[in-house]
């Protein structure tokens, strides 16, 4: 066998091996992947469950024709409705919003592991000085405040993780949206009074 036909094999040997190699790395990622579907179908994870519980209004006025000025504090629990997976929720900004407009600075809640079935609940304070606001809404929040209602949403945006055993999911955006309504007495709040609301409400949630 001359020299040039040896160094063909050689290389016909090589490309070969390759092949193999990428091939069985191939097969090895999809079979990881069919494992991780399959868990998941089984499983079925179901998205959690939020309750606004209260909502305590400090300040709640207009102190110009287009600038809204909010001081609230609202508590909510969130509860894992899953016996087998447990939930991460990371980077979840709260707000309030009136006539979807956002009229407070959005608040980050910890991070937080939740265990099967477990409940979480957080009691954020949510603050907006001064906020511009469009300009019909100025005569809007007057009419729901004459009318003794104003609808408020609370709102949350953030990135919710699911985790089976040692094996952690990517991140799934979570918005939830609170819908609160707070009585009113014909009258704006103003720093130094508070108005306290029970609500119970559920809230609707989408991931």
């Amino acid at each position: 066998m001359t020299e040039k036909e040896c160094e063909f094999d050689y290389r016909k040997y090589w490309a070969a091996a390759t092949r193999r190699v990428v091939y069985g790395s191939l097969g090895l990622v999809a079979t990881v992947a069919f494992v991780i579907f399959l868990v998941w179908a089984i499983l079925h994870p179901h998205k959690p469950r939020f309750v606004l519980q209260d909502v305590t209004i400090y300040e709640f006025n207009i102190s110009q024709p287009n600038l809204l000025s909010s001081n609230l504090q609202v508590t909510l629990s969130s509860r894992n409705p899953n016996d087998k997976i447990g939930v991460f929720y990371d980077r979840l900004d709260i707000y309030a919003s009136y006539r979807n407009q956002e009229v407070t600075l959005a608040n980050l809640l910890p991070e937080t592991y939740q265990g099967h079935l477990e409940v979480t609940v957080w009691s954020p304070v949510l603050i907006g000085s001064a906020v511009p606001v469009e300009p019909y809404l100025s005569p809007a929040l007057n009419e729901d405040i004459n009318a003794g209602m104003v609808l408020l949403n609370i709102k949350i945006d953030g990135c919710v993780k699911w985790k089976v055993g040692s094996w952690v999911s990517g991140c799934y955006r979570l918005l939830v949206n609170c819908p609160a309504f707070i009585p009113f007495s014909g009258q704006l709040v103003s720093a130094g009074s508070a108005i306290k609301d029970r609500l119970g409400q559920q809230c609707a949630v989408d991931v």
